[in-house]
């Protein structure tokens, strides 16, 4: 059956009104975080429950671009992307004033050397068919209100509103919240975000654009410029194939450390001003509003695992500092999480499924620490000051090694153990980062 039209057979998503369940982990929030947990959990025999408050398919507020790192994910979920929708990429485009160059994935041992484009109306939609095709159990229009604790403020499920506003109460020993940036269930349990990490916003819209639609190359501008000044946007514009007639396009920034947030709306129409006119990316040729979205980046939330609750994703300000990506990192965040479950649920109630339960933010940390502490440093000295124009001055531009080194930094492409120059060099660089400590909350 074709990834377009997945099969709507089988039980009602909907929750029944009145009437509550349980499981041994709820998943709140059917995002790429949230059906990644949930379908690894389902594959190594949980049960599982998904909650998710929208219906699918449903618009969510994203580049739609896919580097290969989550492509990699797509492909341990077996989702089959050589299905109709799915477009593929050989690499980067990088634009910046005069320079533009092209930059392909690499071949390495562990990731594909494409990348994919898929419209986030329908992505979302396949992955969590892909989790109920696994065994997780789907209810849809059903927003998650709070957690449950017992007495000694431990999470023992949630509560919940259907659409007709009936409430409901979902019980588990282990939650998952997936909730996007929101963080309820974080915020309802106390764990703030870090006050000295920023938060970048991201804007995007689409365009008839039937010529760049077919593009090999996810295309990125890094001398975006604030509306009203000559001053550099703390970021980068991207217009991304999508394949079918249209691109996605949208720019995402940091506030400027000097000049404060930038109106994207504005910013975005000044740049696609400079575009040819031949491409399309103007007003008459726009598909729906300009939409825009918080970005919380670089471990922002802290700790990501506390008295039965786990945070993945957006939730646990998992996006990165380096680009923004986010669909990658929460799709991996989901299947270690899933993993640390279903080990912790191997065991009683104790002392030893609670060990096991914080090696969960330990191994977050082992694979992202250093790389996250150095982007967040990247973003607070560089980034947050003058965007990607400095970074990618004529030198760098000018150097096939240097573009290669910087595109896989950005990106979080190395193999381990390293394979090239390439790689020694930024392994050897995370080494030298020193590995933040794990926080925990009792």
């Amino acid at each position: 059956m074709s990834e377009t039209t997945p099969d709507r057979s089988g039980p009602d998503e909907r929750a029944v009104p009145g009437r509550g369940e349980e499981a041994q982990v709820i998943v709140v929030g059917a995002g790429p975080a949230g059906s990644a947990a949930a379908f690894h959990l389902a594959r190594a025999g949980v049960d599982v429950l998904l909650l998710e408050k929208s219906r699918f398919p449903r618009e969510k507020v994203c580049g739609d671009g896919l580097t290969p790192r989550a492509v990699y994910q797509l492909i341990r979920m077996g989702v089959d992307i050589s299905a109709p929708g799915w477009t593929r990429s050989r690499g980067m485009r990088w634009i910046a004033g005069d320079h533009r160059v092209h930059i392909d994935w690499p071949s390495l041992g562990r990731y594909p050397d494409f990348g994919l484009s898929r419209s986030r109306h329908d992505f979302d939609d396949i992955l969590a068919r892909h989790a109920v095709a696994a065994g997780a159990r789907l209810r849809t229009e059903v927003k998650v209100t709070g957690p449950l604790t017992d007495r000694s403020g431990r999470v023992t499920g949630v509560t919940a509103t259907t659409g007709t506003k009936e409430s409901l109460t979902f019980r588990a020993p282990l939650v998952v919240a997936a909730d996007g940036a929101s963080a309820r269930l974080a915020l309802a349990l106390g764990l703030q975000r870090d006050s000295r990490r920023q938060i970048a916003t991201a804007a995007r819209r689409y365009y008839r654009s039937p010529d760049r639609s077919r593009e090999e190359y996810l295309e990125l501008w890094a001398d975006l410029r604030f509306p009203d000044s000559d001053h550099y946007l703390p970021g980068y514009g991207w217009i991304f194939p999508m394949g079918d007639g249209r691109v996605n396009v949208g720019l995402g920034a940091l506030p400027h450390r000097r000049h404060g947030k930038a109106d994207l709306r504005a910013a975005l129409d000044r740049w696609l001003s400079r575009t040819p006119h031949a491409w399309g990316l103007r007003e008459e040729n726009a598909e729906g509003p300009v939409r825009s979205a918080a970005l919380p980046l670089g471990f922002n939330r802290h700790p990501l695992y506390t008295r039965g609750l786990l945070l993945v994703g957006d939730s646990g300000g998992m996006i990165s500092p380096w680009n923004g990506e986010g669909i990658g990192q929460a799709m991996e965040a989901g299947e270690v999480a899933a993993e640390t479950a279903t080990l912790a649920l191997a065991l009683p109630r104790g002392p030893g499924r609670e060990r096991v339960l914080h090696g969960y933010p330990v191994e977050m940390n082992r694979r992202w620490g250093r790389y996250y502490r150095l982007g967040n440093t990247a973003a607070d000295l560089v980034f947050g000051r003058s965007g990607f124009q400095p970074v990618l001055n004529r030198y760098v531009m000018g150097s096939p090694f240097l573009l290669n080194a910087l595109a896989r930094l950005l990106t979080n492409l190395t193999d381990r153990p390293s394979r090239d120059l390439t790689d020694h060099l930024l392994n050897g660089v995370m080494r030298v980062v020193p590995e933040p400590q794990v926080r925990r909350v009792r």
